[in-house]
């Protein structure tokens, strides 16, 4: 059988019609590196993107709307939906170089439940109520995995199991975040090198900061200096724009229907294409 040289495959037009026939494009495969860039307006967007990129939760909603497990590899409930069991990861670790302990889900889920350690790896919570949803409660960032349940900090000292750890950050203005190295979402997500959030409070000027090449992703720009300019993609739509996203970024062909910015996880969803 013949050995495809995959560096020649992919330097000819070859690449394109193979994943073409797949229902692919080159844009639509995750690339690594680079730093990813966004402008906010100034309310709660710099916030939820920057606590997106440094903390997990037990579970994750996929852009498709479906559920998948994050610190959770899988659960189980009885059969009124009120006792549910939870098994972790064992390959995590905070950005302070601590492994994740049953503790610090016990802290989080005290607060919906009677939970207990069954081993260093499960936990057995008891709901007061029956509650069927409770897999996808658990995805919102209210309920966010931090060390010995000390709660959300500031985010220039915030310490998840997220893609990214803090590097810089200012809280309502900044936020400059650098890839973990090694971490469990490796070649699954987290994409970027870097990723670096900056408030612009004028509409204007975060279209004209995305027009000019100073940033990748403009949230809530203004739609009329932006409209019919080519190389530019608008989501939900041009007439509606909620993101304004230079050609060059790559983005799931799905975009998490919660709030435009992807329910907070463009840092380690996203791509520099």
């Amino acid at each position: 059988m013949t050995r495809i040289d995959r560096r020649a495959l992919f330097a000819s037009g070859a690449a394109a019609a193979l994943l073409a026939a797949t229902g692919t494009s080159l844009a639509d495969t995750p690339k690594s590196g680079g730093m990813l860039r966004l402008a906010v307006p100034r309310d709660d967007s710099l916030e939820q993107l920057a606590r997106g990129a440094v903390f997990d939760t037990l579970t994750e909603i996929a852009p498709d709307g479906t559920l998948r497990g994050e610190l959770a590899t899988s659960w189980q409930t009885d059969a009124q939906a009120r006792v549910w069991s939870f098994d972790l990861r064992e390959d995590v670790v905070f950005h302070d170089g601590a492994a994740l302990d049953v503790g610090d889900v016990l802290a989080v889920l005290n607060a919906v439940g009677r939970a207990e350690a069954v081993t260093p790896n499960a936990i057995r919570l008891e709901l007061a109520e029956a509650n069927p949803g409770l897999p996808f409660l658990l995805a919102d960032s209210r309920f966010v995995i931090t060390r010995d349940g000390q709660g959300v900090t500031p985010l220039h000292a915030a310490n998840g199991t997220g893609c990214y750890r803090v590097e810089r950050a200012e809280d309502g203005r900044h936020f400059l975040g650098r890839k973990m190295a090694d971490h469990y979402k490796a070649g699954s997500a987290g994409w970027a090198d870097a990723v670096e959030i900056i408030v612009i409070p004028d509409a204007r000027v975060r279209a004209e900061a995305l027009r000019d090449g100073y940033v990748d992703i403009a949230a809530l720009p203004a739609g009329d200096d932006l409209r019919g300019r080519r190389g530019l993609r608008f989501h939900p739509g041009e007439s509606d724009m909620a993101l304004a996203v230079a050609s060059h970024v790559g983005m799931p062909r799905q975009v998490g229907g919660g709030r435009a910015l992807d329910d907070g996880r463009i840092a380690e969803r996203w791509w520099l294409a």
